[in-house]
């Protein structure tokens, strides 16, 4: 038995994609007989929760963390020790850039480089990874990718060992019986273009409302619903509405419910993922298992993950991507082939199979014969 503790300080909070991840494959883990986790949360205002939000089969330790404090501490020194709080464990895993220093061995989900490459993207808080992640491969951390494109980013820019940076693709929910119907009742009409998502920088929204813009000077019912919480820069997708012709057809629904998401899509003519940048692109293979045709970008991970499931257009060309959306909408038969590559596409990912591999990785990394590992900081 592989004791295995896990950083859930995601579930705290409404679901990001990371949450997903993280809450997909605990509730999967927690199932099985070789692993005995246990799930704490660096947080302070958070304390007391973490019972109310774990799976079955997860011990919790909930000692309260000083997150803001700890995480200056941990980009300085090795200490303190999370064994300190959550007592010894053979591996502990960090499934959102950061594991704190421990005795155990440990496990660092990345899940891409915007802070490398698009600094300016970037809060206060993400830009601290890099030194993070640095600190935990010097200490021997394994790193797991959603991507081969984040995995080969790793080596090349932190100079990780290749042989304990893994890529295990995410898996998906299946798609489940939307009501498409509520969808348009949400969307304010019967067509509509979707984009999901956080609404910050780094998803290109504005150039997606120029797009619809442009599209809609000849289609008059066309709508384009934005369903996501404002993060942070929301006020350039503000600015880009404000400045659009049709701006009045642009709907903002702000954070969404599970059962809303699926009627959105459900009722949605296209999905539209236009990021600057992407590790794995959850939303876009969501669409394409539900059956919902997907334009995207040629960003990061997402030629890999996409395949020919989804029309990818450059990232911020306003005008290709007016032009592939109205194919799209326009063209019957060539939407009908994108659905079809789409869901075979979207079949490949199956979170049944992504906990396997994470179990595989953690009782690799938790095993004695993984032994010291040396790492020449490239910095």
């Amino acid at each position: 038995m592989l004791r295995v503790a896990v950083d859930l300080t995601s579930q705290l909070t409404p679901l990001t994609g990371v949450g997903v991840m993280v809450d997909e494959l605990v509730r999967r883990l927690a199932r099985r007989d070789d692993l005995a986790l246990t799930g704490f949360a660096v947080t302070w205002r958070g304390r007391g929760r973490l019972r109310d939000v774990v799976p079955p089969g997860v011990a919790v330790v909930d000692r309260p963390m000083a997150a803001r404090p700890l995480h200056e501490l941990w980009r300085r020194a090795d200490h303190p020790r999370v064994d300190l709080w959550i007592g010894r464990h053979d591996v502990v895993w960090g499934p959102n850039f950061v594991t704190p220093p421990t005795r155990a061995a440990e496990v660092v989900t990345v899940h891409d480089l915007t802070f490398v490459h698009y600094p300016q993207l970037a809060n206060e808080f993400t830009l601290s990874f890099p030194g993070l992640i640095r600190r935990a491969l010097r200490r021997g951390a394994w790193v797991h990718t959603p991507s081969e494109f984040v995995r080969a980013e790793v080596v090349e820019h932190f100079g990780a060992p290749p042989e304990r940076v893994v890529a295990i693709h995410h898996g998906v929910r299946p798609a489940t019986g939307g009501d498409p119907a509520r969808g348009r009742a949400l969307a304010g009409g019967d067509r509509y273009v979707l984009a999901i998502g956080t609404v910050e920088p780094r998803k290109d929204l504005p150039t997606l409302v120029r797009a619809v813009d442009a599209l809609a000077a000849d289609d008059p019912d066309l709508r384009l619903v934005l369903a996501g919480a404002d993060g942070w820069g929301a006020e350039a997708l503000t600015a880009a509405v404000a400045a659009a012709a049709h701006g009045d057809r642009v709907v903002r629904l702000g954070r969404v419910d599970e059962a809303d998401r699926a009627a959105l899509l459900a009722g949605a003519a296209v999905l539209a993922f236009p990021s600057v940048y992407e590790g794995f692109g959850l939303p876009a293979v969501e669409a394409m298992a539900a059956g919902v045709p997907v334009v995207a970008t040629r960003a990061g991970a997402l030629p890999e993950v996409c395949g020919d499931g989804a029309v990818l257009v450059p990232v911020g060309d306003a005008d290709a991507l007016a032009e592939a959306l109205g194919r799209v909408l326009a063209d019957d038969a060539h939407r009908a082939a994108l659905v079809e590559r789409g869901r075979r596409v979207a079949a490949r990912y199956d979170w049944d199979d992504t906990a396997d591999a994470v179990a595989a990785l953690l009782r690799r990394a938790g095993s004695p014969a993984a032994g010291p590992t040396t790492y020449d900081d490239p910095a």
